[in-house]
């Protein structure tokens, strides 16, 4: 398999040039008995040799890039300057048997479908799979079941008795076609994990520890912690597997990005997805739906003071089970709410990295009002680009891989990417202690409150329904942590006062 490495940074070495093009196209008859012109699909004229040290590497499983599309910057360094996007409608004369498919079959009535009979580039843009999954996730919401490639799937729930075997999942290799947008999302899904990403390690690890101890060291000056043996005494970290949860679950659905899906129908997608950014599983209601589930695993002693219970079924969004094959994840984001969360793995492991309050990531760009934030497009592309750059930077971000039976604590305000890196099946919550009230208060009561606050109908009333219901549970409780937090601000050092955080200042979201 090619390093990717001779994509992004090395001219295309070709072998045999001018053999190869001289390769001759073939004819082959169609189902009518005619003829029609059918290009012979290239083979890799690249050299392979061992990527030079900090290079990129391809997954063993990774497929032939689709049409042979090149990144834009091959073009520069290719000593042929043709390209075929150059030369527009007429440079393809002929059909393959998969475009004939499509347009007789699901394409009948669409424009894009003929004019790509007519046009390499069409051609390839209109098989482009993330488009297909656009419109799969839009038109069938989750009434669908995923047969291997979304473009198949729109197809099948269309048109039920059509032969998706006829289509093929790689059709015609276009020559001196170049694409970063086609190129990237592509190299993305099929590059492998670095080394580099994963090694380094630098999260506090505990284990047996105190609540004392915990909130002294870790809770109250909002500093991460990886703590082992939590989930020892879980039911779940011994039956949650695959066919524990289709039996349990039955024909229950599960939030999966912006659709609703059965786990039978999520599991046979997630065993057969290879793409950027896979469709993560992201139920808050799963106790609900199935109570056997909130049953088997119980809430770390850590965490059991959970301030926003007080306010009962009111209460915004606070716990999920959180299922997604490898490359899954969520990219850079603040937990809501300016809550705290803990995240426990039950199988699988997961890679974190963390960047206190007052340090935004690199790459990723907040909204002046905190509403929003744009980041890379996936997970993979922020390691690509931006991870290198922490290296060299005084305050570095923290990192580990958090495995089956641990459990990593968020502080709030904390930003965090999380990756998956084999099928993972994990449960999280968010809450509120005395230590984060105050925030949590002030975070709700912000003049965008509407805006910002997530998991509730309610957004404009929470705060003052919250602060009614804690001052009734717990008389006093306020005033003195505003008394505590006052006598603390006046001890610590004025550079440390001006870097707090205002926390959790955008909507909540995870990427598919």
């Amino acid at each position: 398999m090619l390093s990717c490495k001779r994509f992004l940074q090395k001219p295309i070495k070709r072998k045999n040039k001018k053999k190869q093009n001289k390769k001759k196209s073939r004819t082959t008859p169609n189902k009518n008995g005619s003829n029609f012109r059918k290009t012979q699909q290239p083979t890799h004229s690249f050299e392979e040799d061992e990527p030079e040290e900090g290079g990129f590497r391809l997954r063993t499983s990774a497929p032939s890039n689709n049409h042979g599309v090149q990144p834009l910057g091959n073009l520069f360094l290719s000593s042929n300057s043709h390209n075929s996007r150059d030369i527009g409608l007429g440079n393809l004369k002929v059909l393959t048997d998969e475009l004939v498919l499509e347009i007789l079959g699901f394409l009948d009535a669409n424009y894009l479908g003929i004019l790509a009979t007519v046009s390499k580039s069409l051609y390839v843009f209109s098989t482009h799979e993330p488009l297909w999954r656009d419109l799969v996730l839009e038109t069938l919401k989750g009434g669908f079941l995923y047969n291997g490639s979304w473009r198949k799937t729109c197809i099948a729930a269309h048109y039920p008795c059509f032969d998706n075997s006829k289509i093929g999942s790689c059709g015609l290799g276009i020559r001196d076609f170049y694409s970063d947008f086609l190129f990237q999302s592509w190299l993305c899904a099929n590059l492998e994990m670095k080394h580099e990403w994963l090694q380094r390690d630098n999260i506090p690890r505990r284990r047996g520890i105190s609540v004392e101890e915990f909130i002294k060291d870790f809770e109250e000056p909002n500093k991460p912690v990886l703590l082992e043996g939590c989930l020892d005494s879980w039911v779940a970290k011994d039956k949650w597997d695959k066919d524990y949860l289709i039996k349990s679950c039955g024909d229950v659905k599960f939030s999966v990005g912006p659709v609703e899906m059965k786990l039978e129908d999520y599991f046979r997608y997630s065993d057969l997805t290879r793409e950027e950014r896979p469709l993560y599983l992201f139920d808050p209601k799963f106790a609900e739906k199935v109570p056997t589930l909130g049953r088997e695993y119980e809430v770390p002693i850590y965490f059991r003071e959970d301030l926003f219970s007080v306010l009962g079924k009111e209460r915004p969004d606070y716990r999920w089970i959180i299922i997604g094959p490898a490359g899954s994840g969520s990219s850079f984001h603040i937990d809501p709410n300016s809550t705290s969360a803990w995240n426990a793995v039950i199988k699988g492991s997961k890679k974190w990295v963390l960047f206190p309050p007052e340090i935004v990531p690199p790459g990723v760009h907040p909204s002046p009002d905190g509403a929003e934030v744009a980041c890379p497009v996936s997970i993979i592309e922020w390691f690509m680009n931006f991870y290198g750059a922490t290296k060299d930077w005084r305050r570095r971000p923290i990192e580990c891989v958090c495995k089956a039976g641990e459990v990593l604590f968020v502080p709030n305000g904390w930003w965090h990417l999380v990756i998956n890196l084999e099928e993972s099946i994990a449960i999280t919550q968010n809450y509120v202690s005395r230590r984060n009230l105050l925030n949590v208060l002030e975070f709700l009561q912000k003049p965008n409150a509407s805006e910002l606050v997530s998991g509730t109908r309610d957004r404009v009333n929470l705060h003052n329904k919250f602060k009614e219901a804690i001052e009734f549970a717990f008389p006093g409780t306020i005033d003195q942590l505003v008394t505590k937090a006052e006598e603390m601000k006046k001890k610590r050092p004025f550079w440390e006062t001006v870097s707090d955080s205002n926390a959790g200042a955008f909507k909540f979201s995870f990427l598919g």
